[in-house]
């Protein structure tokens, strides 16, 4: 018999994740995005991630829509635009700072890595969906990445 949902979350809460906000745009141009940390490298040759995204979440058919996304992986400074991606309704890129990638999808300005990603790959996972994504463009800066472990974030200890 399967655990539940809660001690799932607890026990998966012991592994410390980096923080991204996974953007991708509607099929009129619009930005839409979300904060996961449910996402994996899976191949160098070809370059592939994988992402999960929770079949109920806001911007979900967005992902089916435009066959991008873009993963921006935050830095320590970023919680709040963590925060901000994380919640349900109203306009998450409201004064954030953005520019459209080759795939079209915003990357975030200030994130410490960005990956821009074509789907490859669509998988049922339960209440999420699986989005493999063959990285295009991919770029990174200097800084200390945004972490979460066990329901909160966190940051490296000096």
């Amino acid at each position: 018999m399967p655990i539940e949902k809660s001690e799932l979350r607890r026990v998966m809460g012991h592994f410390a994740t980096g923080v991204s906000i996974i953007t991708t745009v509607d099929k009129d141009g619009k930005p839409a995005g979300l904060t996961a940390n449910a996402l994996t490298s899976v191949s160098l040759t070809p370059p592939l991630l994988l992402i999960c995204v929770d079949k109920k979440a806001e911007s979900y058919h967005c992902f089916d829509e435009s066959k991008v996304f873009t993963v921006n992986l935050l830095t320590a400074d970023q919680e709040g635009l963590s925060r901000k991606f994380a919640v349900s309704g109203g306009e998450k890129f409201e004064g954030v700072s953005f520019s459209r990638g080759a795939n079209g999808a915003p990357i975030l300005n200030g994130v410490l890595t960005f990956m821009e990603c074509k789907v490859v790959g669509v998988y049922d996972g339960g209440d999420h969906t699986i989005y493999l994504g063959e990285i295009e463009e991919a770029s990174t800066s200097e800084g200390e990445p945004l972490l979460f472990y066990r329901g909160g974030y966190r940051s490296f200890a000096p």
